[in-house]
């Protein structure tokens, strides 16, 4: 398996509007649609959010409960649930989703954060405990996302203390957010020498230095994420009209090292999962 780079597609986001770009799912149906276009091109991993008719980001259970049939309905592809989902949402509300639907993983961000310089991007302690209390009750494994190398440390706290298993654990370095580490490439190489060394990976850059993060993810043994929640431009100046075009990019990223893109079974198995109905 060292040959396979697991390859997430974020589809929506929370942040992308269609103000942005008029490519960008929002309803239920279209985030299923251009999930299942992303499988059939090679993804393996689908990370999940859902807006309300308005377009406002949301944790509505309904809109999750319905995008995940569909998807479930149509491929096997992996699924990853958002715990955040927005910001200000009641806590509660942020566990449903994965609590109820039973995905393979849902994201855990691993620290408060001052949000696009703008507001707080609140996951307290005591948030942060029950997450992972409530993930060990369900069995779904944490993606831990990681804005800033402080969060690193925050996850090996709540490792510590055991409200994350000690089971393959599994980092997402999120690079370019305002109020977060910035997308470089020494940032994410100093993140990655942190790292546990039973401890599987991934990172994606946000925004213009999408590309070059995405290189040196690959190239260093990483795994990866792609679309329109992180990026909506596939080259400068042009808006990319789906995110298949993300995903064939990264497959080609990939076959230059000499890699293949995991297909939905092998990133279960790279990354210790258990295929849920």
């Amino acid at each position: 398996m060292r040959d396979k780079v697991v390859l997430t597609v974020a589809t929506t986001g929370a942040v992308t509007t269609r103000e942005h770009t008029p490519y960008v799912p929002v309803a239920p149906k279209e985030i299923a649609d251009e999930v299942y276009a992303c499988y059939e091109a090679g993804a393996s991993i689908a990370h999940i959010h859902v807006r309300e008719d308005d377009g406002t980001p949301s944790m509505n259970m309904e809109k999750f409960r319905e995008v995940v049939e569909l998807i479930r309905s149509r491929c096997d592809i992996v699924l990853n649930l958002t715990s955040s989902g927005g910001i200000g949402l009641d806590e509660e509300d942020r566990l449903r989703p994965f609590t109820e639907l039973l995905p393979e993983l849902a994201t855990l961000d691993a620290g408060t954060m001052n949000w696009r310089h703008e507001t707080i991007f609140d996951n307290n302690p005591k948030f942060l405990e029950r997450l992972g209390t409530r993930m060990q009750e369900v069995d779904v494994k944490p993606e831990i996302e990681i804005f800033d190398v402080g969060m690193l440390y925050n996850a090996l706290h709540l490792l510590k203390k055991g409200f994350i298993k000690n089971e393959a654990l599994h980092f997402q370095f999120v690079l370019g957010a305002p109020g977060g580490m910035p997308a470089t490439i020494e940032n994410l190489v100093f993140l990655k020498n942190l790292l546990p060394a039973n401890a599987t990976w991934g990172a994606f850059g946000i925004g213009k230095m999408s590309v070059p993060i995405m290189m040196t993810t690959a190239a260093m043994g990483g795994h990866l994420r792609v679309g329109m929640e992180d990026n909506i431009f596939i080259r400068k100046g042009e808006l990319a009209t789906t995110n298949v075009m993300f995903v064939e990019q990264a497959k080609r990223i990939v076959a230059e090292l000499g890699k293949e893109i995991a297909t939905p079974e092998e990133a279960r198995e790279i990354l210790g999962l258990k295929k849920k109905v």
